[in-house]
């Protein structure tokens, strides 16, 4: 999934990034609400990561302009505000969910997986396609019950494409949903993930490619 953490606090942006990375997502980081807003209009999330307390534009005001310009990404909301009043308020702007700090990385990276799903309806917790299973919460994968060692873009790359069951996936979303904003466009990052996918999940090959349309799992 590819992720934006908004946070003026760098050590921890910088913390949740890097745990966030190691469970195979794509993430960027911003450090104030502004930087926020523009990322959003540029890049296609699933789940921000939004603080409340931020400065230049307030993280309410991010939020609430997200969600009136119908952006897709859910919005998970931090803040040091414990009181049930607080967390209403963040609620009722339209955040998905509300964490407050201090908070353990593993609630954290559960509760971004959970919001995860909810950008496309009825996608199951565990991808089963064409003899594979993809566990995101345990990152573990397996071909007709033998277990499958990805590296943590491979593991993404599959995971764009099990979830689209069967429909194709382009080599642009594969690139936005599987690496950061300092990706180069122009990279056979992609395609090399491919290649390599094919040849760990083994024989029948099971991943097409469409020339000049993209991939699926057919």
């Amino acid at each position: 999934m590819r992720i934006l953490v908004v946070e003026d606090e760098q050590l921890l942006a910088d913390a949740i990034a890097e745990w966030l990375r190691e469970e195979t997502h794509a993430v960027d980081v911003a450090g104030d609400g502004a930087a926020a807003l523009e990322r959003v209009d540029v890049n296609e999330y699933d789940v921000v990561i939004l603080d409340r307390d931020l400065p230049r534009v307030h993280g309410d005001e991010v939020c609430r302009r997200m969600v009136s310009a119908g952006a897709e990404p859910r919005i998970l909301m931090l803040t040091a505000a414990a009181e049930v009043t607080d967390r209403v308020g963040g609620l009722s702007l339209g955040a998905d969910d509300y964490l407050t700090k201090p908070f353990a990385m593993p609630e954290l990276a559960a509760r971004v997986l959970a919001l995860g799903r909810r950008t496309r309806p009825g996608s199951p917790p565990v991808l089963r396609r064409a003899g594979i299973t993809l566990d995101p919460a345990r990152r573990e994968v397996t071909r007709d019950g033998r277990y499958v060692s990805l590296s943590k873009k491979e593991f993404a790359v599959l995971f764009e494409l099990l979830r689209a069951d069967g429909s194709v996936v382009s080599a642009e979303h594969l690139l936005e949903k599987a690496w950061d904003e300092n990706a180069d466009p122009f990279t056979g990052a992609v395609r090399l993930a491919i290649l390599k996918l094919r040849r760990k999940l083994g024989d029948p090959q099971v991943i097409e490619t469409l020339p000049g349309v993209g991939y699926r799992i057919s």
